[in-house]
């Protein structure tokens, strides 16, 4: 049985994101060597496990004794009922996430994928000609890295172009959700799950695209679940870390062509996946029993962070950890995560990535920031999309 814990009162806040950073690396490698496992603070003021090394964090994204909590629940007390149904496939378990998962993953693998590359090719290639066509300066951001992922998850799952706005602000909400009130997320969380019904109907009864061909295998329950998943992962996530990548290659100057060629393309993109955190947003967990993490007494109940972006930068794993190094190799990045909630999307955002890079440094090869990196403006550091708002290039 765990010891009792001391009060908590003066437990410190989640570390904040470092000016320029995606992320609190330097707040990550203090907590890596002196307290691994240790209590912190969310927003909220939870109180939580923060879980900063490599080894600690790949085994409790794979503990089935640490499990997501529905979101419209966490922290216990705060939901409602009517909105626990809003649920994702984090937040599923056991055979039902298990038949979700199976059913739909061959879409999501690289072969189930290729059909939709062409399509991803043709977007990245307009808004890559837009921004030539207009000239320096131009914003990566506003040009490119807003819209790119937002179209292409819209023609995934069938989304009229009029209809983009019907559901992007309600993931802001959800995804800000340490930050905003619970009423405000409990809403959002409302209003995409009905948002997702709809779409599934339109799907199924067209009988065609990701909705309509998984209705054969899906109940109308499941592929609601995997649309609500998908709505809310497959969007404002890339369109953080795709700056942040493209940021990180703008600051290896020229040698960025480089990095970019075929030999070079898929070191560069796991290397990106490692060094920029994916989401600077929080994993939450929930322990279902006692047990224990690096000799930590974890308590049934207790919430667990497994900070993703700290073990990436482990250096008992990754030689120069805080080094951008495409040379990479191994590369054991958690950036998907692990487990059986393994990313279902993990090869789509890849796809995107590589095919962003390709397009945008094949148009404009002596693509460079416009201003000093130091006068970019970014996100809050508060904010679970870290990322600068504008990226001004020149060429």
């Amino acid at each position: 049985m765990p010891a009792a814990r001391a009060p908590e009162e003066d437990v410190p806040p989640v570390p904040e994101a470092e000016a320029g950073s995606a992320g609190a690396p330097g707040a990550y490698a203090r907590l890596r060597a002196g307290r691994p496992v240790t209590r912190a603070r969310l927003p909220q003021g939870e109180a939580v496990w923060v879980v900063s090394r490599y080894a600690d964090v790949r085994r409790a994204l794979a503990d089935e004794r640490l499990v997501r909590p529905v979101i419209a629940t966490w922290p216990p007390g705060r939901g409602t009922a009517s909105a626990a149904r809003v649920l994702t496939l984090l937040e599923l378990n056991g055979a039902d996430h298990a038949r979700v998962r199976r059913a739909s993953a061959p879409a999501f693998a690289p072969r189930g994928l290729e059909r939709l590359a062409p399509v991803v090719r043709e977007i990245a290639g307009q808004h890559a000609d837009a921004i030539a066509r207009q000239g320096p300066p131009a914003d990566l951001v506003a040009g490119f890295t807003e819209p790119f992922p937002l179209r292409v998850l819209c023609a995934l799952l069938g989304v009229p172009e009029e209809e983009r706005g019907e559901f992007v602000p309600h993931v802001e909400t959800v995804l800000a959700a340490t930050l905003v009130p619970l009423e405000r997320v409990l809403g959002a969380l409302e209003r995409l799950q009905e948002y997702a019904e709809g779409l599934v109907d339109r799907g199924r009864a067209r009988g065609s695209g990701l909705l309509g061909e998984l209705a054969g295998t899906l109940e109308r329950d499941d592929l609601v679940t995997l649309t609500v998943s998908l709505l809310m992962a497959g969007y404002k996530t890339n369109v953080q870390h795709f700056a942040n990548a493209l940021l990180t290659l703008l600051d290896a100057g020229p040698a960025a062509r480089e990095l970019v060629t075929p030999a070079a393309m898929d070191g560069t993109v796991e290397e990106l996946l490692r060094h920029v955190p994916l989401m600077n947003a929080i994993v939450v967990l929930v322990a279902t029993e006692d047990l224990e993490i690096a000799g930590r007494p974890v308590r049934r109940g207790d919430a667990v962070l497994p900070i993703i972006a700290s073990a990436n930068r482990d250096a008992s794993v990754f030689t120069a950890a805080d080094d951008f190094d495409p040379a990479r190799r191994p590369n054991p990045h958690l950036a998907f995560g692990r487990g059986p909630h393994y990313c279902l999307g993990a090869h789509l955002t890849r796809l995107q990535l590589r095919i962003m890079l390709e397009t945008l440094f094949a148009r404009l090869p002596a693509m460079r920031l416009a201003i000093p990196r130091e006068d970019l403006r970014w996100e809050e550091p508060s904010s679970p999309l870290r990322a600068p708002l504008t990226l001004p290039v020149t060429w």
